[in-house]
């Protein structure tokens, strides 16, 4: 039986094999633009994604840089007619993950190991 996200499992099994990710969610947006013009002619649903890659392949490397990783993972399916119209990224090192976490459970004001939360 074929997949009902093709493009989705090439996306999926591109990124892991080249970019190891600790995290990786791939969201398919598409239906979100279906009534944009240029879409009109599209018989594709896998147009536009937002993908979130957490990885220690982009260490020592700016978001630029980063994202032409992965645009160059995904060139022929971005050429392709029908292929990936828009993919938004959100790239991170796993410290950068740990990071972020932290500041949304202080936002929170949840118990941090090791750490004090004081609250007015």
């Amino acid at each position: 039986m074929a997949s009902q996200t093709p493009m989705e499992d090439v996306m999926r099994q591109k990124i892991t094999a080249a970019l190891h990710p600790t995290t990786l969610e791939i969201y398919n947006d598409s239906h979100l633009h279906a009534h944009h013009k240029a879409m009109e002619n599209s018989t594709s649903a896998e147009t536009h994604f937002r993908v979130v890659i957490t990885s220690t392949a982009f260490e020592k490397k700016m978001q630029p840089a980063r994202h032409r990783m992965v645009y160059a993972l995904l060139k022929d399916e971005m050429a392709q007619e029908g292929g990936i119209h828009a993919l938004q990224l959100r790239t991170r090192t796993p410290e950068e993950e740990e990071r972020q976490a932290q500041r949304e459970k202080e936002e929170k004001g949840e118990e941090i190991p090791g750490g004090k939360i004081e609250k007015s």
